[in-house]
């Protein structure tokens, strides 16, 4: 690629990426297992600082104790500790769920709002947790610039931007509206998979001839093949329920061998 790319020939490389990454990973979906709206919204409250697989197998045994935002704003905060106490940080955790779902139960009726303004209000929201809402509960675009998201548009020189609400604002500007959703999941599932913080597979990319970060990970295609992680390695991916069109392995759930 040119030294100095010009900004409709960017445009136009992360359309593309963003077109092949559709094609290698067309079941590209949020990787929290919830069922409602409040499900998902907890859940992406507890993703903070750990993986989507262990708020996996933590979130049955919170939802069969607090099934309705009024049941969670009614917990008590030491045995809601105890059941969220493998996601790390979980006293700060539950005055956040004890929070939001006290405002859900005050005033929302009880039911998660549709609105960014209106989400972002809640105790423990901000602009990443509120987007993952809209986008997979509501159906309403939204771009979710979590690290992995950042690390890869940086990578791919979308952006140098490092501050989350500014990237989100220039992707957007790069992309139709139509696409954020779904761009998201596909560019958070690369990372995951293959475009790793400390090691990317780069030998193993798909979108290698596109990429102009090409070479900081490993490029011989036998190493790279061995640094791929979930279904692209054969292993679980990080839902215990993942969908029906989900090419990998169910992950384990808490304490199983």
């Amino acid at each position: 690629m040119p030294k100095a790319e010009s900004h409709l020939a960017l445009v136009r490389r992360a359309r593309r990426i963003n077109r092949e990454l559709a094609e290698v990973y067309p079941y590209a979906h949020p990787e929290l297992d919830f069922r409602n709206p409040f499900e998902l919204l907890v859940a992406t409250v507890l993703s903070a600082q750990t993986t989507d697989l262990r708020v996996n197998q933590t979130t049955p045994a919170l939802f069969a104790a607090y099934p309705t935002p009024e049941d969670m704003a009614a917990a008590v905060p030491e045995e809601m500790e105890e059941l969220i106490r493998p996601t790390g940080f979980f006293r700060a955790k539950t005055k956040s769920l004890l929070g939001l779902s006290a405002a859900l139960r005050d005033d929302f009726g009880g039911e998660v709002p549709g609105r960014l303004e209106d989400l972002v209000k809640l105790p423990g929201v901000g602009r990443k947790t509120a987007n993952v809402v809209l986008g997979n509960a509501f159906g309403v675009p939204g771009i979710t610039v979590d690290t992995h998201f950042g690390r890869l548009v940086r990578r791919w020189k979308w952006t140098d931007e490092e501050d989350p609400v500014k990237v989100e604002a220039v992707i957007a500007d790069i992309f139709p509206k139509s696409e954020w959703t779904m761009l998201s999941h596909r560019v958070i599932f690369h990372g995951r998979r293959i475009c790793h913080s400390r090691k990317p597979a780069c030998g193993a990319c798909p979108i290698a001839p596109l990429c102009p970060s090409y070479g900081e990970g490993e490029t011989d295609p036998e190493k790279a093949a061995k640094l791929l992680k979930y279904e692209m390695g054969g292993y679980p991916g990080q839902r215990l329920s993942p969908p029906a069109d989900f090419p990998g392995k169910p992950a384990p759930a808490l304490g199983a061998a």
